[in-house]
């Protein structure tokens, strides 16, 4: 017997959608510390400099995507960055990642993936200094393309972001 109350799950139908370039930026922070900001800015982590991982393994996890979040759909990517801003007064780095395809669907998702991978990236590499870490907020800041054109966060965009914009 089939159970009618079962919700079956299935990726978005995006067959009439047309397909558009769209982008996608998310933004987050990772507070660790003075003393770990210290070693970082003069090059003296344990681990080593943890900003060129992060972007690597940032742009490697967007890349992944839809083999980690169900129902994603598979896209093929024309672009992804990691982009890196030194906070001193809050002892954070906030990474933004870009991601853009010309596709039928949003990339939003693999933005968001690959800012939350950099940033425990960054992480994993400072907490022998510091294992009291705090990341947050993480979040989208900004898409474009598809029908419903430009969005942009309600609290605005870093000037970092902005520049980015501008630059694509």
């Amino acid at each position: 017997m089939i159970d009618s109350s079962r919700k079956n799950w299935a990726m978005a139908d995006v067959s009439g959608k047309a397909v558009t370039r769209r982008v996608a930026v998310a933004g987050g922070r990772i507070h660790i510390g003075q003393e770990a900001f210290n070693l970082l800015t003069a090059g003296r982590l344990p681990k080593g400099d943890p900003l060129p991982m992060a972007e690597i393994a940032g742009i490697q996890a967007a890349k992944q995507t839809p083999a980690l979040l169900p129902l994603c759909h598979p896209i093929a990517l024309n672009r992804v960055m990691i982009h890196s801003v030194l906070r001193p007064e809050a002892h954070a780095v906030e990474l933004f990642c870009v991601a853009e395809i010309a596709e039928k669907t949003g990339v939003e998702m693999e933005a968001l993936t690959g800012v939350s991978v950099a940033l425990l990236t960054i992480w994993d590499l400072v907490k022998p200094v510091n294992p009291a870490l705090e990341i947050g907020p993480t979040r989208l800041l900004y898409k474009s393309g598809g029908k419903r054109g430009t969005w942009i966060h309600p609290d605005g965009l870093p000037p970092e972001v902005e520049a980015i914009i501008e630059e694509l």
